[in-house]
Parts: C-alpha cells; sequence; structure tokens
C-alpha cells in the first residue's frame, strides 16, 4: 500500500522491521504529550512490542514518511476472539512537530483503504481519557463511542467503534 500527497511530501507505506527504533522513538513522543503527570514506568518494553507489531504476520503497520523521516504511524489487526469483520487500530501517532499538517488524516486514510480491501465493516480502537486531541481528531474523522464497549468507572480509556464504508 503506497499512497502520496500531489506534491509528492508523504508517502504512507508498510513499515519496515529495520524502523523498529525510529518507530518506537515516535511512539514515545507523541505519548509524551498527553500524560498531564509524565508517561508511566511501562513493565515491558516499547521497542521490543513495535518489533514484535512490525513481523507480526496477521498484523499491519503503516508508517507516514516524508522527506525521508517517519511521521506517522498506526498498527492495526484482528483483536484476539475478535470476527475477521473487525480490525483494531492498537497504534496511531503523529510526531507533535508534524501535528496539523494532514499527515494523520492521510494515515487515517490509508487505514480506511487497507481496511476496504481486506473487507472489514468496523474498525474499534481505545484512547486514553487524557488525550483530548486524539478524541477529537477520531470525532473529526467519524469514530464514536463504542456503544458495546462502554468505559468502566475508573478506566483510563474511551471505547471507540468506526464503521468502514463498503469500498466503492
Amino acid at each position: 500500500m503506497i499512497s502520496e500527497r500531489t506534491d509528492g511530501s508523504l508517502v504512507i507505506r508498510t513499515a519496515l522491521p529495520a524502523e523498529t527504533e525510529a518507530v518506537a522513538a515516535l511512539h514515545a513522543r507523541a505519548r509524551a504529550t498527553y500524560y498531564p503527570d509524565g508517561v508511566p514506568q511501562a513493565d515491558f518494553d516499547w521497542t521490543d512490542a513495535w518489533r514484535a507489531s512490525l513481523n507480526r504476520p496477521d498484523g499491519r503497520v503503516l508508517c507516514a514518511v516524508e522527506r525521508g523521516r517517519i511521521v506517522g504511524i498506526a498498527s492495526f489487526r484482528t483483536p484476539d476472539g475478535a470476527s475477521a469483520a473487525t480490525v483494531k487500530l492498537f497504534q496511531f501517532h503523529v510526531d507533535p512537530d508534524h501535528w496539523r499538517a494532514g499527515i494523520g488524516t492521510a494515515l487515517h486514510a490509508a487505514c480506511v483503504a487497507r481496511w476496504q480491501a481486506d473487507r472489514r465493516a468496523a474498525a474499534v480502537l481505545d484512547v486514553h481519557v487524557d488525550n483530548r486531541r486524539a478524541q477529537a481528531f477520531y470525532a473529526r474523522q467519524g469514530w464514536i463511542p463504542d456503544p458495546d464497549n462502554p468505559p468502566a468507572e475508573g478506566d483510563h480509556h474511551l471505547f471507540l467503534r468506526f464503521a468502514v464504508p463498503p469500498r466503492e
């Protein structure tokens, strides 16, 4: 899957295992923006987690590349126990230095095109409750609160659903 801006400055393609460290670094920069008290200590290594995602035969990681630099990432696959018609967007990040440049919208459109090609009917995700910027972005793209998965009291995530439009 490759898409490109009309000016040729942005390419969206499958991320490569050799790009694991760049992907993990972008993820860390983006994540740091929505934790008001600082990013919590993970009980696992994010670089290893991204390496596993990039090597999963049943998953996809797309990246947005601008002038040779990864500026956006999206990771998705069928969640465990879900129907093949549903895809879960596990990670979606744009480098904070590149916000409001249309990269997230282009990357989301590339995800939707892939989901359509894979004949997905719905996509789901969870977003951190403090990440208001992402919540607004997803709402603009057509995501709604998931009626099948309301947040539990004290949960730190909101669950959203997207109806994948049929392929034209």
